[in-house]
């Protein structure tokens, strides 16, 4: 019984379950560039039961600008900058880490956000084969949830693709054709001082030293130069490509075989990555794949094109997230009911099911080893390119079958002195 005079206690409903604050996941972000302040960060900040406490960026303008975004959507002036993300590796306050760095960087700091103890999520694709596995075991000895940053799993036209394979409207499977937009070759420049607010070091992080040069770390420009990524091939076909892996459905979850022909980058360039390219890979039951691209193709996806083939017929989704195309119309208009749907029920955006899994301790959507496979066979074909001759992969090694040379490509070494900046 309530004393005399005592009012009796009402507790918020804030205060109360999934975001009360001791179930908030606490959250530090590195990397708040375009897409990571304009999609992974608004994104999350729309998440229920975690929050942005951390942010850190090479680029301090980009940092602050991610703080001030933060700042407004939650009404104070709590969110944090770092210029280290090893703060953020460090902080016992923070329960997860999400990285949206150049590709160089996106499994180094995921293995040491793994044994910090954090939760991690993390953009596509990886830059070498090796560092795939290797993340994988880090992901199952950490017990951790790792979430890839990849949308296209709960994209609804590109679950419709594969609804309606599975459900044989197009007959069994025999060809995926994929078009990806053209890269981009720049010109070499000279060297110039690292602008104020630039912490150069700490961007190359494990890649070769390079002196600054101004257009480098353009959101398209470092995209083909091999020491922070490796081109088209793995940025956009890391979205279409996922697509046809996942209609292909074969068990090894990577291609077996690849040829392919690259466009020579014209002397004097920025860029070392072909920006034209044609890539030839067959599965292990037998399903075949090409991945190409043109030049005046439009870009930003607009001929980033996915399409299906089968013994009875075609279905495809033409530019980014754009129109259907069927050789029979009738294929699209052919609904499928979850409970007699061969193909599981559409995911949640990655996003809410990275939090989503941190609590319940299920498999996310994207987990480590589905990047790591899909980027396998996407590093195929860069590698092939590069020999100019057609590869054998063996899945259950995870090697070139009797090329010493292609597995050198594999892996690569780390520079170390950036840990001194």
């Amino acid at each position: 019984m309530l004393a005399a005079g005592v009012a009796p206690m009402v507790v918020p409903s804030s205060l109360l379950g999934r975001s009360a604050p001791s179930n908030t996941l606490n959250l530090g972000f590195i990397g708040t560039g375009g897409h990571g302040t304009n999609y992974n960060l608004k994104h999350f900040l729309e998440v229920e039961g975690c929050k942005a406490l951390v942010v850190c960026d090479a680029f301090r303008d980009r940092m602050e600008e991610a703080a001030r975004i933060t700042n407004a959507a939650y009404g104070n002036e709590d969110c944090r900058m770092v210029d280290d993300f090893r703060e953020i590796m460090a902080d016992d306050s923070l329960d997860a880490v999400v990285i949206s760095t150049p590709d160089h960087w996106h499994v180094p700091m995921s293995l040491m956000g793994l044994a910090a103890g954090k939760h991690v999520f993390c953009e596509k694709p990886t830059y070498r084969i090796g560092e795939g596995r290797e993340l994988v075991k880090a992901v199952a000895k950490s017990g951790k949830t790792f979430q890839t940053g990849l949308e296209d799993r709960s994209m609804i036209k590109y679950h419709m693709l594969i609804e309606w394979l599975r459900n044989g409207a197009i007959g069994d499977l025999y060809h995926v054709d994929v078009i990806l937009p053209p890269g981009t070759i720049n010109p070499a420049e000279d060297p110039a001082p690292v602008p104020e607010g630039l912490n150069w070091e700490m961007w190359l992080g494990p890649a070769p030293y390079h002196p600054y040069t101004p257009s480098r770390t353009g959101w398209l420009n470092w995209r083909y130069i091999r020491d922070y990524s490796t081109g088209v091939l793995t940025d956009w076909g890391a979205h279409l490509v996922d697509t046809a892996q996942l209609a292909v459905n074969d068990p090894h979850g990577t291609a077996v075989e690849v040829k392919a022909w690259g466009q020579p980058v014209p002397p004097n360039s920025e860029t070392d990555i072909p920006a034209v390219y044609e890539v030839h890979y067959r599965y292990a039951n037998g399903v075949t794949m090409s991945v190409k691209n043109s030049e005046g193709a439009e870009w930003l996806g607009q001929k980033a094109t996915v399409k299906l083939l089968g013994a009875k017929g075609w279905v495809s989704v033409d530019g980014w997230n754009g129109p259907f195309g069927a050789s029979d119309p009738m294929i699209l208009r052919q609904k499928y009911e979850q409970h007699t749907s061969k193909h599981w029920q559409r995911p949640v955006g990655e996003h809410q099911n990275f939090i989503d899994c941190i609590r319940s301790g299920d498999e996310p959507t994207y987990t480590a080893n589905t990047l790591h496979q899909l980027s396998t066979t996407l590093h195929m074909g860069l590698i092939a390119m590069d020999l100019e001759r057609p590869l054998k992969w063996d899945p259950v090694k995870e090697e070139f079958s009797d090329d010493p040379e292609a597995n050198q490509h594999t892996s690569r070494k780390l520079r170390e002195d950036w840990k001194r900046a």
